[in-house]
């Protein structure tokens, strides 16, 4: 999971910051908000315009227990009674077809597709690798004196178990079945993107006209600020170097996500080197070509899986791919902190 935290409070004073213009009429709905924790590991916000205080809190809750739904579907470490859920998956779906909610064969379905998109650069069958990062990380954050990578040897052959197509995928009865017993999944790259896309339409529908939603560093907006009908949502995008107060990048956009991956924020150190937690599938190792990507596009799951996948390619790569891909741009932040924009990115700055 990608806790780009504070990426999200910056996100959270950009949105508070942006007052309203003119007087609310009786008839405006205003503008209320809530953050919370707890869900996807990371720190949320959701800001949207309602007829009441009364109305938001009703709201709210519905939109917090959808997206709970979700998290706890999708979590890989955690189990919870009465449900099939990813973790489930890992420990059974080896030993035989494990049936599953229909929100996880979509998932799966959608991590398969993102797979060919992104060239193999974002697996959701990678967790054989992932997990010996995991536990790595884990010790050395609570031994930072004995703080240590993963073994290259054991790195390596658990590579040789993270085949795409061991995951079998039954949709018709529902199932999901690992033909490698030792195939684990890891949905970090795109599952919370993917759950804000499906939560975000839904309250689209049924609860807000207009709405911004961050969780963990994906950003989801519909509808117009002040609930207007004209202004757009001005998001901040947080800027790599901390040293820098600014935003590297304010943006206008409505009915688009905006998704963000860098290395300033989830890391650990070894012998005085800082590791990222983004892993690139080729080299088995933290990726070492940016600082930071942004992606903006239309579906906040392809924008979380778009934002991995860009951080584990050199900018000349990824702009070849970003550049493939209708109603989707970029900014590519490199270790020098210099920048780069696809050819549409700055259509969307904020004049």
């Amino acid at each position: 999971m990608k806790k780009i935290i504070s990426l999200i409070m910056c996100i959270a004073i950009a949105f508070c910051c942006c007052s309203c213009n003119g007087s609310i009429g009786a008839n405006k709905k205003e503008k209320y908000s809530s953050s919370f924790l707890d869900l996807f590991d990371t720190a949320s916000t959701v800001i949207a315009y309602d007829n009441s205080q009364e109305d938001f809190d009703s709201h709210f809750d519905e939109f917090y227990n959808k997206l709970k739904e979700y998290d706890h579907l999708y979590d890989i470490y955690n189990s919870y009674d009465g449900m099939n859920n990813l973790c489930t998956l890992n420990e059974r779906a080896k030993d035989q077809a494990v049936k599953v909610d229909k929100r996880i064969i979509d998932l799966l379905e959608y991590g398969k597709e993102v797979y060919k998109t992104s060239n193999g650069m974002t697996n959701i069958c990678f967790g054989a690798v992932l997990s010996l990062w995991h536990e790595s990380r884990e010790y050395s954050t609570n031994n930072p004196d004995k703080a240590r990578l993963p073994d290259m040897k054991m790195l390596q052959q658990a590579k040789e178990h993270t085949d795409i197509n061991s995951l079998v995928i039954d949709r018709e009865n529902s199932t999901v079945y690992f033909s490698d017993p030792l195939l684990k999944l890891d949905v970090g790259a795109i599952a919370k993107g993917y759950a804000v896309e499906q939560v975000c339409k839904w309250a689209k529908e049924n609860l807000w006209s207009s709405a911004a939603v961050s969780i963990g560093g994906n950003v989801y907006t519909f509808g117009y600020k002040n609930d207007d009908g004209k202004t757009l949502w001005n998001i901040g995008i947080e800027n790599p170097d901390l040293s820098v107060q600014d935003y590297l990048v304010n943006v206008s956009i409505t009915d688009l996500s905006v998704v963000t991956s860098g290395d300033y924020q989830r890391y650990y150190t070894v012998d005085g080197k800082k590791y990222c937690h983004i892993i690139n599938p080729s080299t088995l190792m933290p990726s070492e070509y940016m600082a930071s990507v942004s992606v903006i596009c239309k579906d906040s799951g392809m924008g979380d899986a778009l934002s991995t996948t860009l951080f584990n390619m050199p900018i000349d790569e990824g702009k070849r791919l970003v550049e493939e891909l209708e109603n989707t741009e970029a900014v590519w932040v490199d270790k020098e902190y210099n920048v780069t924009y696809s050819s549409g990115f700055k259509e969307y700055i904020k004049k």
